[in-house]
């Protein structure tokens, strides 16, 4: 009897670690850089909707701080999928490190990485969502493609257009909201939400451009 149990343990034991291995799994990144004088600019708004988003489902943990992987982290289930939610710690510019570290460790590819991040080249209002491409002069989603390749996806929040239209583009990114524009974040924060929502439970992000701004 006891071969026997051996033989059920010695058969059931690679079913329960292929059924593991098969789990889905999503990696959600919020584009944004570390630091209180950077809270609230247009550049961190991956930071902003990746807390709201977290905030917004209780199955997912609080933020941890991972110094291995160069990030905030969040995991949880939703459904039958695995998501786990990050926050680089290596300012933009170096966004893809993190990346990096977190999809090998867990072993996401990156059709199953979606990436938060502002877009000057779109106007505030609008989200478009794409997957793969190049970084349309993005720092953070430069790093992100030296790192891993083009065929992640992209959830892109428009910030634009730059006003005024000589400020050189890097103090535009960096300057907060203005008032107008923060009093449209409540309704860009439930799309966004709504976005990642289907992202998660659908698997697929739609190739669309949608509007928030009243």
């Amino acid at each position: 009897m006891g071969w026997l149990i051996k033989q059920q343990e010695l058969m059931s034991s690679p079913m329960q670690l292929y059924s593991l291995g098969q789990q889905k799994q999503i990696l959600i990144v919020g584009l944004g850089n570390v630091g209180q004088q950077y809270e609230g600019t247009r550049h961190n708004i991956g930071f902003f909707c990746a807390d709201a988003f977290i905030s917004a489902h209780e199955e997912l943990s609080g933020w941890q701080e991972k110094k291995d992987f160069k990030c905030f982290l969040s995991q949880g289930h939703l459904g039958d999928t695995r998501v786990i939610v990050i926050k680089p710690t290596t300012f933009m510019n170096a966004s893809g490190q993190a990346v990096q570290a977190v999809s090998h460790f867990f072993k996401i590819t990156p059709d199953n990485i979606l990436v938060i991040h502002d877009e000057l080249d779109i106007l505030f209002g609008q989200i478009r969502m794409r997957d793969g491409g190049s970084s349309a002069g993005h720092n953070g989603i430069k790093s992100i493609i030296e790192s891993i390749g083009e065929s992640f996806n992209r959830l892109r929040i428009g910030i634009g257009p730059k006003k005024p239209a000589s400020m050189d583009s890097a103090d535009f990114v960096l300057k907060a909201f203005s008032k107008p524009e923060q009093k449209q974040l409540p309704l860009l924060i439930q799309e966004v939400n709504s976005i990642l929502d289907e992202y998660v439970y659908g698997g697929q992000i739609p190739q669309e451009t949608r509007r928030f701004k009243v």
